[in-house]
């Protein structure tokens, strides 16, 4: 009875951010665990945020905004409602909007490879394909990752989806980047440095070194959303 009690607490009750987020995991009607992966976070920073061992960031509201449709002045101060009519039509408990699987485009762009500015390789002639798959977010584009140096999470060969929006100031710590630098482009997970000026570059294989470099020296970062691995067999 507790629990249903719970489940049925109208969103205008939820008086702080951390609890207009539990409320929407709760209407989705999925863990928060899921919660975290489909706006893009890692489930243990999330949990972090939720525990508050971490602050509720401008960051974090934008990633649950531009996934799920949520109104960020609802999210922000409770000033709103949760969705527009637009968006509550179309959300359910076991289907929300933002999962439906949408096309997105395969270009023939191997992200480690060459030093051509990134945003610049995303043309239409280049496009090979699209993939339509659930989480898939509407504004990726999937690139080749070639080298082991992220297996066995990405194989030699493998492609990963990504924002193609360069965001150098909202950094989510221990996620998967390409990383594009003046002479090389790379894909790793971004951790921080001893020093707030520096930021450590982390390899999958244990087999290569960690990087550390200095920020100043990232000219791009681009937020990996999803890793594709396929194997193909005649």
């Amino acid at each position: 009875m507790k629990k249903d009690a719970k489940d049925s607490q109208d969103f205008t009750s939820a008086v702080t951010p951390v609890e207009r987020i539990k409320f929407i995991i709760r209407k989705m009607g999925i863990t928060q665990g899921e919660f975290a992966r489909r706006v893009g976070l890692d489930p243990t920073n999330m949990s972090k945020h939720m525990n508050g061992k971490l602050p509720i960031t401008e960051g974090l509201l934008n990633k649950i905004v531009v996934n799920l449709g949520v109104s960020k002045r609802w999210l922000k101060d409770g000033s709103d409602v949760p969705f527009g009519k637009a968006g509550m039509a179309n959300f359910t408990p076991e289907r929300p909007s933002s999962a439906l699987p949408v096309a997105v485009p395969i270009y023939d762009v191997d992200v480690v490879a060459g030093t051509e500015e990134l945003s610049r390789m995303f043309t239409d002639d280049r496009i090979i394909g699209h993939i339509s798959m659930p989480r898939l977010k509407r504004n990726d584009v999937i690139v080749k990752v070639s080298g082991d140096s992220m297996m066995p999470v990405i194989t030699p060969g493998g492609y990963v989806a990504i924002n193609p929006q360069n965001d150098n100031h909202n950094i989510f710590w221990g996620q998967i980047y390409v990383i594009v630098m003046d002479d090389y482009r790379l894909v790793k997970y971004l951790r921080k440095a001893d020093s707030d000026d520096k930021v450590r570059l982390v390899s999958a294989n244990p087999a290569y070194d960690d990087m550390i470099v200095d920020r100043s020296e990232i000219r791009g970062l681009y937020l990996v959303d999803a890793v594709i691995n396929c194997e193909l067999r005649c």
